[in-house]
């Protein structure tokens, strides 16, 4: 049981250490999915 406690200790700490890198590729993967959505939008309608 201690083994697990301290993998999901670590497993947070890595988590906590990167969570600025995270939450930037997230923004990016995000901001590509709304720009092909807005784009097949666009080229549907005849734009």
């Amino acid at each position: 049981m201690q083994h697990i406690h301290d993998g999901y200790r670590g497993l947070s700490l890595l988590v906590n250490l990167n969570a600025d890198r995270l939450f930037f590729i997230g923004t990016i993967v995000v901001g590509l999915l709304a720009g092909a959505f807005l784009g097949q939008a666009l080229v549907s309608a005849g734009f």
